[in-house]
């Protein structure tokens, strides 16, 4: 492949359906994303693993987000690794790219180098919040971390609060360039049985981990032997089929899926983007009272904030912060 028909597939999600299985799925492909999202802090490798793997989630869920809408994806662990949040931000117009940002929040004392990444995760939760724009009810699904990998929790997930059998195929790491370089790249397919009218659990108890609903428990006939096979097929990609970029997501299709009739739809770009703002800090702050607002100002009389996603700092007035400022403000009738 060419050096330009690979930059064309970078950072790309490709949506796909199987007219044979009645499944849809997403290819995606993530480059400089991965690399300007990790590049805004050092992250030990383990730690790094674990946000370019939420990322990659993130875009392969994410691309069903309609226009100007988003979507977070959390998990809150009990061991080191404390936090991996990300965002997805719908297009603001068709054809635009969509935005991810991510971070990870950890213990950098507990961090065990060399243990497998999702173990420093522990107990806790994974969450997927949708914000559909103003005037409208956040959504939010919270399901218990399960299984072995995040993509398991993400199954898991769409599995109990959504009843929609979800696989993930996912691959992702540093890669040395023919040009010396090196980067972070990742690839990975998505695949969901499409839901059908009528009874949503098939089986008389939930047969996952920890007492949650699997895929078999989900579907049954046809239904099952469709989404079988569509696994079984999915088993036989390797890594370097996932990330590229020697065969591309179009090719990859036809490799793994031929039989099932695979059509595509129009690819979605994606780029690392921030909606931090001086204006949105500045409305964060506005729930502390004056009080508190004084155990953050620094000995300069200033009060800073720092952008977890992308770095940004930001240096406001002590009185111009705290809801009592904003009342304040609200109330002068000299204020515009």
């Amino acid at each position: 492949m060419t050096r330009s028909a690979k930059i064309s597939w970078d950072d790309t999600v490709l949506p796909f359906q199987l007219d044979a299985s009645d499944i849809r799925g997403r290819v995606a492909r993530l480059d400089g994303v991965l690399d300007k999202v990790l590049a805004q802090h050092e992250y030990p490798p383990v730690v790094e693993a674990l946000v370019a793997e939420m990322a990659l989630l993130t875009a392969l869920i994410g691309q069903t987000m309609k226009l100007r809408w988003k979507m977070s994806l959390q998990v809150r662990g009990s061991g080191p690794v404390r936090l991996i949040a990300t965002d997805y931000y719908g297009p603001t117009d068709d054809g635009a790219p969509a935005q991810i940002r991510a971070y990870a929040s950890y213990d950098a004392d507990s961090i065990d180098a060399k243990a497998e990444g999702f173990s420093q995760v522990g107990g806790g939760y994974f969450a997927i919040l949708i914000d559909q724009g103003q005037d409208m009810t956040p959504y939010q699904g919270i399901t218990p971390i399960a299984g072995a990998s995040l993509s398991a929790c993400a199954e898991a997930y769409f599995a109990q609060s959504e009843q929609i059998p979800t696989r993930f195929s996912l691959a992702f790491g540093c890669s040395q360039e023919a040009d010396g370089g090196s980067g972070w790249r990742a690839g990975g397919v998505m695949l969901q049985h499409m839901p059908s009218a009528g009874k949503l659990m098939t089986s008389e108890e939930a047969t996952g981990e920890d007492g949650l609903l699997s895929a078999s428990d989900l579907l049954d006939g046809d239904a099952s032997e469709n989404w079988n096979r569509a696994n079984i097929l999915l088993d036989t990609v390797d890594q370097l089929e996932l990330v590229g970029p020697s065969i591309e997501p179009t090719q990859l299709l036809l490799r793994l899926f031929h039989e099932e009739q695979p059509r595509i739809y129009d690819i979605q770009p994606v780029i690392f983007g921030c909606t931090c703002s001086g204006d949105r800090v500045r409305q964060s702050l506005s729930i502390y009272s004056a009080k508190d607002i004084g155990h953050m100002t620094t000995d300069e009389n200033q009060v800073t904030a720092d952008c977890q996603f992308c770095g940004a700092h930001y240096t406001f007035d002590p009185d111009s912060l705290g809801f009592e400022a904003k009342i304040l403000v609200e109330n002068d009738p000299t204020a515009s």
